[in-house]
């Protein structure tokens, strides 16, 4: 674990992560990331969790009508 200091950008505050971190996430200059909070802080991770709770929504809908899209699709 490493430290990272936090650094005036504007009128804001930033944080800079090195570029060690940003391969691992695949993270290029002007990609999005997304803050969720967990039991020991913040997570930071390129993938949208709302994203994630969509997308298993829309999968038990389908396990839900399998045999209705399988009829449909023949």
């Amino acid at each position: 674990m490493q430290g990272i200091k936090l650094t005036q950008i504007g009128n804001s505050v930033g944080l800079i992560l090195p570029k060690e971190v940003l391969a691992r996430l695949k993270l290029e200059k002007g990609d999005t990331v997304f803050l969720t909070d967990t039991p020991g802080g913040v997570a930071i991770t390129p993938n949208n969790p709302h994203f994630e709770e969509q997308l298993e929504i829309g999968r038990q809908f389908m396990r839900e009508y399998r045999d209705t899209f399988n009829a449909l699709a023949k």
